[in-house]
């Protein structure tokens, strides 16, 4: 039987000191999500919890394992989703999830866009500030969306995020600048709709069902979106399948996939998107390490299976891949 060990981070594991931002493990996981993975993974395998980088150093030299299974976040720097996945790769252990490029590549969201420029995928235009002090214009149309350029889980998101006037917009940006220590990436914000879509698999990967981002009951959105304070909220509802045209349907999986390989994800990921009131589709980013909880327990009661056996999907879709590259002997 195939041996599994779980690298993952818990919010429990690190609790954020004065300097930092209240929000600063917010890409951690739950101990409920790590049960689930393991609950699900044991019906087919051997399963060994490893936790973070740390922990997994520690026993590296005797970890009796085949094959990771990695949502490790890191705990700090842009490229601290990369380490997990180096670390694996210079001791030649197999790993499931997208390789230390592609994770630092997409958490700099700059990086990201970058690709999507070059690959002609549409994503809202945006500048990179890292002093506003010296910063002179705006060359944005208002209103801009600010958020730290290398970030997840909607870190820093409140109401102040979107800016209709300049003296909000340079406040917003300082207070990103100031808090949470690296440069601030304001884009051009894209009133409408708000979706996310998983992609699984590699050389043949296909999107899953799209889902829609409901606040407040409403659909159309306008110059609303997902917060850092909707998390733990009623407020905000995962649609799946969304209620839209096949034509948009379709438009957003091509795009989903176009994204995807891209970037070179590997097994499975996630990716955002906004959509005006023309249908033109933005890409706002994409995810390797997407929350393994409320979206895909959305996604499975849309394609009736059970939670256990999408995680199961996620998995396995690694393991073959791994097989396929002769780097899993079973």
């Amino acid at each position: 039987m195939i041996k599994i060990g779980l690298t993952y981070d818990l919010k429990n594991d690190w609790q954020p000191d004065s300097n930092e931002p209240a929000d600063a493990n917010a890409e951690f996981d739950s101990l409920k999500t790590i049960e689930s993975l393991e609950k699900a993974f044991s019906k087919r395998y051997d399963v060994q919890r490893i936790g973070n980088v740390h922990n997994l150093m520690n026993i590296i030299d005797k970890l009796d394992v085949d094959v990771v299974f990695n949502i490790a976040e890191g705990r700090s720097g842009r490229n601290r989703e990369s380490q997990v996945p180096l670390l694996l790769e210079m001791f030649k252990i197999p790993y499931i999830g997208s390789d230390a490029l592609t994770m630092g590549l997409t958490l700099d969201k700059v990086m990201a866009k970058k690709i999507f420029i070059a690959e002609g995928i549409p994503t809202p235009k945006f500048v990179v500030i890292d002093d506003i002090t010296e910063f002179q214009e705006n060359p944005l149309r208002y209103p801009v969306f600010i958020k730290p350029r290398y970030e997840g889980s909607s870190k820093s998101l409140s109401n102040n995020s979107l800016a209709y006037i300049e003296n909000d917009f340079r406040k917003q940006v300082g207070f990103v600048t100031d808090k949470y220590r690296q440069s601030a990436l304001v884009e051009e914000f894209v009133p409408g709709r708000e979706f996310t879509v998983a992609v699984l698999g590699n050389e043949n990967a296909y999107a899953l069902p799209v889902i829609q981002i409901q606040i407040d009951n409403k659909l159309e959105l306008g110059d609303r979106f997902y917060d850092y304070s909707m998390i733990a909220s009623d407020s905000l509802e995962y649609i799946c399948p969304a209620p839209i045209s096949i034509s948009l349907e379709q438009r957003l999986k091509e795009l989903a996939l176009r994204t995807y390989h891209a970037v070179e994800c590997k097994d499975f990921g996630r990716i955002d998107f906004r959509v005006d009131k023309h249908d033109n589709i933005y890409v706002l980013e994409i995810n390797p390490l997407p929350g393994l909880n409320d979206v895909f327990i959305t996604i499975a009661k849309s394609l009736n299976i059970d939670y256990d056996e999408m995680l199961l999907r996620i998995l396995e879709e690694g393991i073959l891949r791994l097989q396929k590259e002769g780097k899993l002997i079973t």
